[in-house]
């Protein structure tokens, strides 16, 4: 999957991304990299709603899952069991949500579990950033259900 490809995914069945803009800037094997404009996701005080920063952190953490199940060969439904966000600055401009395994270790313990019970979990984290700063840090567990190979 390219980056074209995973952002028309995300627009296409997350109609939300699509509204804040979404872009996604890189994908990689151990991360996803996506961006936002302020313009869509702005609050009262001219600066990123909260709401649209833990989205878009939760987005990039969601499709790293989902591009490293897909490149697996699996097909599960991918959900958000938890999360925690810790916003360290105002966002005032475009902005950036790199997301990464917490525990790349535990990668394949997930595969296993998911194959052998068709439920896993995995803990995700993403770093929000504008202008070269660490803005948030999102650390989220994430379920797969349901496995099968495609």
């Amino acid at each position: 999957m390219s980056p074209g490809e995973l952002q028309d995914y995300l627009h296409a069945h997350i109609p939300l991304s699509k509204a804040m803009q979404v872009a996604v800037l890189a994908l990689h094997e151990d991360s996803v990299v996506l961006s936002a404009p302020l313009a869509p996701n702005i609050n009262h005080r001219e600066t990123v709603f909260g709401g649209s920063a833990s989205a878009i952190a939760i987005l990039a953490a969601w499709s790293l899952l989902h591009t490293r199940l897909q490149r697996a060969g699996v097909s599960s439904r991918l959900v958000i069991q938890r999360n925690s966000m810790d916003y360290e600055l105002p966002i005032t401009g475009e902005f950036t949500a790199s997301s990464h395994i917490a525990q790349p270790q535990a990668w394949p313990s997930f595969l296993r579990m998911l194959d052998r019970k068709g439920r896993a979990r995995i803990a995700v984290a993403a770093v929000l950033a504008q202008g070269g700063r660490t803005v948030g840090r999102l650390e989220g567990e994430f379920v797969a259900l349901g496995a099968t190979a495609t």
